[in-house]
């Protein structure tokens, strides 16, 4: 719910073609469109299933290097489109998966219309050549066709195990995880300092080059990279690189990428542990969470937290002064810092798991603690971010506000129909609270949790039209069962700000 009207978005959100998100349990959706699902003898979708003339995975795996191969996968990411000004054709490279196994189908020909197609879950048709390159077997010379179909993703298969093994390989391209890798030193040629992550291979490169780094897991040492064309700089994942220490403990998830060895290309990572990083300290006048719960209102408030997300930065004409809005947190607690002020360079900084140390007031706004008249300054720190706190059993419950502004999930949420007064259409979504609004305003669609009705909302200044969580709740439909991420936003009761969905069922 907006408390200012006219709002100059002067940030554009860069996006990635790549998701670069946790994946998830797979998904069992339907996609847009008439969909004729490939079906198991009793009418399941069977996303192993192929239409005739392709191949199983078992048969792709079996055939010759440079031989003509037709597949069907499910896309699990793809890298940046791009033109070939060589040829002037567009290329693609694309991760696709099925149950059986995974395709890494190189600089395929698509165009840039085509390219916007390919998000995660969507299944394909390609016809190419199976290739290898330094130990990395792909489809290239490929062209493809959409294939209508539920949605698939592929869960993260935890390979850990197998590393150092032969069986590892049978696992290529796949979507794995990695647990406990101990970040080590990697080092230039010519260099003795030891660094945790170089830019390019070789540490020549710039911010925005692949990210280079060695872990350490059962022994061994291993080279992993955050491929910049799949996951750039402005992803969660390369900021979270380029924070890792020597000796940190982290958890991963990517895709098996081969090159002369084991070299996946890095999605996701979770610092486990730090040495002697306390995510709950505070510098010398500053409030701990409980002290600013406990603070009365409309009182001086000093805290530290670190950014989890914030809205579009903006220009308040009237003051001539930025401002932006930021969901802050700590392992304690969470804090919304409503329209503090900001330049436009500092908002740049704010990048998720920095942390800030703000001053302001502690305000009240229909129910929703926030802090106002803030400013703030950044803090040197290891970056943080919270996980997702279930809360599903607490909707309904006093005990639920204690979680206020945490970054917080709902599972199995079944939506419901939304109207709009005067009309007797029942609608899964609605452009603004009362439907009078347009796409890109805000989304509001109702959802039943244990037998209650919630409103939940897509806050278009968090995650506008262009973003994946926008336009997946467009799509919903009355009946839909599904699993949600966001902010426990409050506006005359919880009124969370979504910024995932992930489909369990459809219609």
């Amino acid at each position: 719910m907006k408390k200012f009207l006219v709002v100059l978005l002067a940030l554009a959100m860069l996006l990635s073609f790549a998701a670069c998100a946790n994946q998830d349990d797979p998904t069992d959706v339907p996609s847009t469109g008439d969909v004729t699902p490939e079906s198991t003898g009793n009418g399941d979708f069977d996303p192993s299933a192929k239409s005739e003339g392709a191949m199983t995975y078992a048969e792709y795996a079996a055939a010759e290097l440079d031989t003509k191969v037709v597949i069907e996968a499910f896309v699990q990411a793809h890298q940046s489109w791009w033109m070939d000004s060589t040829t002037q054709q567009g290329k693609i490279t694309v991760y696709a998966q099925d149950p059986d196994g995974a395709y890494f189908i190189y600089e395929m020909a698509c165009s840039e219309e085509d390219a916007a197609l390919l998000t995660p879950g969507t299944k394909i048709r390609v016809t190419g050549y199976k290739s290898e390159w330094s130990g990395e077997v792909e489809i290239t010379e490929a062209s493809f066709e959409i294939l209508e179909s539920r949605l698939w993703i592929a869960e993260a298969r935890d390979v850990t195990a197998l590393l150092g093994t032969e069986d590892l390989i049978n696992y290529q391209n796949q979507f794995v995880s990695f647990k406990n890798a101990t970040v080590v030193a990697s080092t230039v040629t010519g260099d003795e300092t030891e660094y945790a992550v170089l830019y390019k291979w070789n540490g020549t490169g710039n911010r925005g080059d692949d990210l280079y780094f060695n872990v350490q897991i059962n022994g061994a040492t291993y080279t992993f990279t955050v491929e910049s064309y799949l996951c750039d700089e402005n992803t969660e994942v390369y900021q979270a690189v380029e924070a890792l220490k020597i000796g940190d403990v982290i958890d991963l998830e990517g895709f098996l990428y081969w090159y002369d060895g084991v070299n996946p290309h890095i999605t996701s990572v979770t610092v486990v542990s730090a040495d002697d990083f306390d995510p709950s300290a505070k510098s010398e006048g500053a409030m701990t969470y409980a002290e600013y719960a406990a603070a009365e209102l409309d009182t001086k408030v000093v805290i530290e937290a670190f950014v989890q997300a914030h809205q579009s930065w903006w220009m308040d004409s009237t003051t001539q002064q930025g401002k932006i809005t930021v969901y802050a947190q700590d392992p304690d607690g969470a804090y919304f810092i409503y329209e503090m002020a900001c330049s436009e360079e500092d908002a740049a900084l704010l990048t998720p798991g920095t942390k800030i140390r703000v001053t302001g007031y502690k305000s009240e706004w229909s129910g929703e603690v926030e802090i106002t008249e803030a400013s703030f300054e950044i803090l040197e720190s290891r970056l943080w971010i919270a996980e997702a706190r279930d809360v599903t059993a607490l909707l309904g419950t006093e005990d639920l506000i204690n979680y206020q502004n945490q970054f917080v999930s709902f599972k199995n949420a079944t939506v419901v129909a939304s109207t709009v007064t005067g009309d007797e259409t029942e609608y899964a979504v609605l452009y603004k609270w009362n439907g009078t609004g347009n796409r890109g305003d805000d989304l509001y669609f109702n959802v039943q949790i244990n037998g209650a009705t919630y409103t939940f909302t897509v806050e278009s200044y968090l995650c506008d039209e262009n973003t994946e969580v926008y336009q997946a709740v467009e799509a919903l439909k009355i009946g839909d069962v599904i699993d949600l991420e966001g902010f426990l936003y409050w506006y005359n009761g919880v009124n969370p700000h979504i910024t995932g969905i992930t489909p369990v069922t459809g219609e």
